[in-house]
C-alpha cells in the first residue's frame, strides 16, 4: 500500500505545526462574535488571565493576532534602539536568525554562536558581558527546533539580569511542554505561541513583557505603532473597557481559551512529564536502532523535537518521502544548515503520548530499511516499549 501525496497522513509528527486536540478543533467553530460585543470582550479578558496563569507571570502578557514569528519580529523591532548593543545567542538556525532582525535596528549586534548540536554555555555569556559592559540586549532562542537542542535559558538569564541588560527570549516550540516560565528566566519580552506544546493551530502569539520593557518600549520612538508589528498598541487591549488596535483573531481566541483549559486541568507538570517520556522512548529507540542523535549529548536534547542524523549516503527529503508514501506519517526536515543533515520528530500536545514513539520508530527504521539502511526497528521498539514500562 503506498499514500498518494493527495492523501491526508495517518500521523503528522512534525515539529510544527503540529496537529490540534480535538477539543480545540470543536472551539475553533463556536459562533464569531462581533470584537465590540461585550460577551467577547469579557471573553477576551478571561483568556488573558488564563494565559498569566498558565504562563506564571505576575502581570497580564499580550496576545498578538499573528503566529510567533510576527511577535518575535515585533520584540526585536520594540525594544531594540540604535543605542543598543546586541548580543544575540545562536546554537542553531532559529537562533542565528534573530540576529538578522536584531541588525536591522542597531548596527552594534555581537554574537556567540556554537555548533548546531551544542548548547550556549551561561559561562561563554558571562565572560563576553565582562569583556563588553556595553551589552544592554541579550537574545536566546530556548528550543532551536532545526536542531532538537535545548539552551539553559534560566541560567542565562540569570547572567543576563545580574549585567542588568534586557532578555529576549523565543520560546515557541518549549512552552507548555517543558518547564519553562518568563520570570523563572528573567526575561524581558517571552514569546511563545499555542501551535506548538498547547496543541492549538498557528495564528496568535503569546508575550510575557516586563515592566521594564514596557517603560523601555514606550521610550523607543522609533517602536512601532499603528502597525502589525506593535506591541505597545496591545498593551491595554486585554481589558473589556479598552478598544482593541484591529479585529482580533476570534476563532484563534476561541481555540486558544479551550487549549490552556486542557493545560491547566490536566496539571503543567504532568503535560510536561509525558512530552519527556515520549521524547525518552523515542531517543532510546532510534540509538538501539543503530541511529544517531544530532545532540552532541542527551542532556541538550529536547523533550518536544528529537533530531535523527541522517546515515551518509541517504537523501534525507527521499527518507521523509518514503516514510509517508509507506506508511502515512510525516516528519520534518532541518531548516538552513541543517537541511539534508538530520530528521525531527515531534512531541509536542496531541502527539506528545508515548505510543507515538512506537509509530514514528517504526516508520523511520522501514524508511530506512528501504535505503539500504540497515536499522533494526525490533530493537528500536523493544527500548522505546522498555522507557515506557518503566514509567509505568
Amino acid at each position: 500500500m503506498r499514500y498518494p501525496d493527495t492523501a491526508q497522513p495517518v500521523f503528522t509528527l512534525t515539529s510544527g505545526p503540529v496537529n490540534a486536540y480535538p477539543e480545540v478543533l470543536n472551539a475553533l467553530g463556536r459562533t464569531v462574535l462581533y470584537d465590540y460585543d461585550p460577551a467577547f470582550q469579557i471573553f477576551y479578558e478571561k483568556v488573558v488571565h488564563k494565559a498569566q496563569k498558565a504562563m506564571r507571570l505576575s502581570n497580564r502578557p499580550v496576545i498578538l493576532q499573528g503566529e510567533p514569528v510576527l511577535g518575535l519580529e515585533a520584540a526585536a523591532a520594540s525594544l531594540i534602539t540604535p543605542q543598543d548593543t546586541v548580543l544575540n545567542l545562536a546554537s542553531g538556525v532559529y537562533g542565528k536568525g534573530f540576529g538578522y532582525w536584531a541588525k536591522r535596528y542597531s548596527p552594534n549586534l555581537l554574537e556567540i554562536e556554537t555548533a548546531y548540536n551544542e548548547a550556549i554555555d551561561p559561562q561563554a555569556v558571562r565572560d563576553m558581558l565582562a569583556r563588553h559592559p556595553e551589552i544592554s540586549v541579550v537574545s536566546v532562542c530556548h528550543h532551536d527546533t532545526p536542531s532538537g537542542t535545548i539552551n539553559p535559558i534560566d541560567e542565562i538569564g540569570a547572567v543576563v539580569a545580574a549585567h542588568g541588560a534586557y532578555l529576549i527570549v523565543d520560546a515557541v516550540s518549549s512552552f507548555g511542554g517543558m518547564e519553562t516560565h518568563p520570570e523563572a528566566c528573567f526575561a524581558d519580552i517571552y514569546i511563545t505561541g499555542p501551535n506548538k506544546c498547547l496543541g492549538a493551530p498557528p495564528g496568535l502569539t503569546m508575550a510575557g513583557i516586563s515592566e521594564r520593557a514596557w517603560a523601555k518600549m514606550k521610550a523607543n520612538l522609533a517602536a512601532p505603532r499603528a502597525s502589525m508589528l506593535s506591541i505597545l498598541d496591545w498593551e491595554s487591549a486585554w481589558s473589556r473597557t479598552e478598544p482593541f488596535p484591529f479585529t482580533p483573531s476570534v476563532a484563534e481566541m476561541n481555540g486558544l481559551d479551550r487549549a490552556l483549559d486542557l493545560y491547566l486541568d490536566e496539571g503543567p507538570e504532568t503535560v510536561w512529564a509525558r512530552h519527556a517520556l515520549t521524547a525518552r522512548a523515542m531517543r532510546a529507540g532510534v540509538q538501539a536502532m543503530g541511529l544517531e542523535l544530532w545532540a552532541a549529548s542527551e542532556a541538550i536534547a529536547s523533550p518536544t523535537t528529537t533530531a535523527v542524523r541522517t546515515p551518509a549516503g541517504v537523501d534525507e527529503g527521499a527518507l521523509r518521502r518514503e516514510a509517508r508514501a509507506r506508511y502515512g506519517v510525516v516528519f520534518s526536515s532541518g531548516r538552513g544548515e541543517t537541511l539534508g543533515k538530520l530528521t525531527r520528530i515531534g512531541h509536542m500536545g496531541p502527539t506528545a503520548q508515548p505510543i507515538y514513539a512506537i509509530a514514528a520508530l517504526a516508520a523511520l527504521g522501514g524508511a530506512m530499511n528501504a535505503f539500504g539502511v540497515r536499522a533494526d526497528t525490533a530493537a528500536a521498539v523493544a527500548a522505546a516499549m522498555n522507557e515506557i514500562d518503566a514509567d509505568a
